[in-house]
């Protein structure tokens, strides 16, 4: 049963594995959590009342509309030194680092918020017909409709292939600039016709919908979503005090590879080759991993939140 706390109206976003998230980080009172990526503060609410009232909160993310929700967990929230940082999540972490500001606890939760999903304005979601934005800061000038409208056919298809692993990505690209010398593809509904008309006709039922891997490719090509990561976790690792706890909410598998990747080099200890009888390197384990496979939503909880069902949770203490 989800706590009452996480839906205080219609459109905030529901917090995925927000159990699993509390227990993995283990707030505790006095501490420095920094939410990353703060959204519709979900995550933060409960994270906050782990602080019980001493400690500080820093709420990080590059969405303008998110101001109020953070406004609205400060109202509700006594004792705790909270500020809210607007950008993107890799440049802020590098700058608090660079500046030798420390963390208890880092959360990284790389999905989009319900808010971002279910406003038609904000042109992420292919289930609805608006203009094709997805801009997560929109005073950022690429739109996916530029990407769309003025890529090459070959630049098309290894976004479509590499971020979206869309195995028909050179037909689906293939018919954008077939379709685009005819008249402007601008909108979402659009794109999804093109995608449905370039993939083979048994493919269009299949498993989820047709346009979904074109739509995460766009996403991330628009938000440099996998740069940030790559740049945002040895920020954020650097961040932490020893027994300091990192956590990676992803929701596609090339954010879990990168996660996983970075988690499992920091936890190596000997780098040596393994003919060298003896250790020279010197190399010991930075962190050790809480997770040593990620955790997944169970049934429940994708029953009552659907769009949890593709997460991914690993977490990970400093030593």
């Amino acid at each position: 049963m989800l706590p009452n706390v996480l839906r205080t109206n219609a459109a905030d976003h529901i917090p995925v594995l927000a159990e699993e998230v509390r227990g993995l980080l283990a707030v505790r009172p006095g501490e420095t959590v920094v939410d990353a990526t703060f959204g519709a503060g979900g995550h933060s609410r409960l994270l906050v009342e782990d602080l019980q009232g001493s400690g500080k909160l820093v709420a990080i993310d590059r969405d303008p509309t998110v101001r109020p929700y953070f406004n609205r967990v400060k109202a509700s929230t006594r004792g705790i030194q909270m500020r809210f940082l607007r950008g993107d999540y890799a440049l802020v972490l590098t700058q608090l680092a660079g500046n030798g500001v420390k963390a208890d606890v880092v959360l990284l939760d790389l999905g989009l918020s319900s808010m971002q999903v279910d406003r038609p304005e904000r042109g992420f979601s292919y289930a609805t017909d608006a203009p094709l934005d997805m801009r997560m800061d929109t005073s950022e000038e690429l739109t996916a409709a530029e990407v769309v409208q003025t890529w090459d056919e070959r630049e098309l298809e290894t976004i479509f292939r590499r971020y979206g692993e869309e195995r028909y990505g050179r037909q689906i690209a293939r018919g954008i600039v077939r379709r685009r010398k005819e008249t402007p593809i601008e909108r979402t509904g659009q794109l999804v016709d093109v995608v449905r008309a370039s993939i083979p006709a048994p493919v269009r039922f299949g498993d989820g919908h047709p346009a979904k891997r074109v739509f995460q490719a766009l996403r991330i090509v628009v938000n440099h979503e996998l740069d940030s990561l790559e740049t945002g976790l040895p920020s954020a690792f650097e961040m932490l005090r020893p027994g300091g706890r990192l956590a990676v909410l992803s929701f596609h598998s090339l954010e879990d590879r990168i996660t996983k990747r970075f988690l499992r080099d920091r936890a190596r200890g000997c780098t040596c080759p393994p003919e060298l009888p003896v250790c020279v390197c010197g190399h010991e384990p930075e962190l050790r991993i809480l997770t040593p496979k990620p955790v997944r939503p169970s049934a429940a909880e994708t029953g009552v939140n659907p769009r949890a069902a593709s997460a991914r949770l690993r977490a990970a203490v400093k030593v």
